[in-house]
């Protein structure tokens, strides 16, 4: 079994159980919410305070992955490599926890 202590271990963090429930329910969600918007432009803000703006292009069990314009990519991570390659898009995963606000935009 998973939760048998093991001998010469110590368990340093176990989540309580009514979180483990609660952050599932928000992944459903934000799942859901990305199903919905897939292929649609969003503005999406982490806990971070990292706004970013581009489409959905897929989301599975832990990611959201956000095409963004290489110019945005930029500014968010400056890459010196970057002008060397003729890139219009990069995909971004974001970590479904770790969003806080998803807007859809009408362009």
């Amino acid at each position: 079994m998973m939760n048998e202590p093991v001998y010469g271990q110590q368990l340093l963090y176990q989540a309580d159980p009514g979180y483990v429930h609660h952050v599932r329910a928000v992944r459903e969600r934000l799942q859901e919410v990305g199903r919905h918007c897939m292929n649609r432009r969003v503005r999406i803000q982490t806990l971070a305070g990292h706004v970013h703006e581009g489409v959905i292009v897929n989301i599975d069990a832990t990611h959201l992955y956000l095409s963004v314009s290489a110019d945005e990519s930029a500014r968010q991570w400056p890459n010196p490599l970057q002008q060397a390659y003729a890139y219009n898009n990069v995909i971004l995963p974001l970590v479904l926890y770790e969003l806080l606000v998803i807007t859809l935009m009408y362009t």
